[in-house]
């Protein structure tokens, strides 16, 4: 058996570090998190910094989140692994990945056209080929392929997008950051026989959800 390398090093010791005296238990999420090579979705530059208890600039003014806040928002979906989950935010592309890890198939959004062909690439390269993309507002979903076992949104809007919740299971579970351009509250939404629920998890701070049910800019 070949020594582990210095990246498998790295994210054994982000999982035993930042995620789990945090309170990410979930089997699933921990082994995805273990199991994805955060390093591969950041620039080269950054490449030294992606196992770090912080976010990272990507390009086009967007950002890849914390490891921590990555594993919460995929522990509260409760995945068990045959689910159809919608991404709303490719950006770089690690947190489809870490869902694609768990669930059956990862339908992900991006409204930036080099981010999503960038984090396509990198799909492909690590042959991840339940991820399905698509260029468009996130805000309104992907309704041909509706209902999702589990949304999450990884921009911050000013409201739950309608036509998200409308294409959520029921039941289902939806995680998306709620709040002003600088800081929201990060919510998750239940769906359980026609009842609708909510309640925040954690104060974060997500780059802008923009569309026609988000920020316009």
């Amino acid at each position: 058996m070949s020594s582990p390398s210095p990246w498998d090093i790295n994210r054994e010791r982000m999982v035993e570090e930042q995620l789990i005296p945090r309170g990410i238990h979930d089997p699933k999420t921990l082994q995805a998190m273990r199991t994805v090579p955060r390093h591969l979705f950041v620039d080269d530059a950054m490449a030294a910094l992606a196992y770090g208890d912080h976010p990272l600039p990507i390009s086009s003014g967007q950002t890849i989140s914390q490891p921590y806040i990555v594993a919460l928002m995929t522990q509260a979906l409760q995945l068990k692994g045959g689910e159809r989950v919608l991404e709303i935010g490719t950006g770089s592309g690690y947190q489809a990945a870490v869902l694609s890890r768990i669930c059956e198939r990862v339908f992900t959004i991006e409204r930036i056209d080099a981010l999503l062909v960038r984090a396509r690439k990198i799909f492909d390269r690590l042959r991840y080929h339940n991820i399905v993309s698509r260029l468009d507002d996130g805000t309104i979903g992907w309704p041909d392929e509706a209902p999702f076992d589990g949304i999450l949104v990884t921009a911050g809007g000013p409201k739950i997008p309608q036509p998200l919740v409308d294409q959520l299971a029921d039941p289902g579970r939806m995680i998306i950051p709620v709040g002003d351009q600088y800081l929201q509250n990060l919510q998750l939404l239940e769906k359980n026989q026609g009842e609708i629920t909510t309640k925040t998890i954690e104060t974060v701070r997500f780059v802008n959800l923009i569309g026609v049910h988000g920020w316009t800019t």
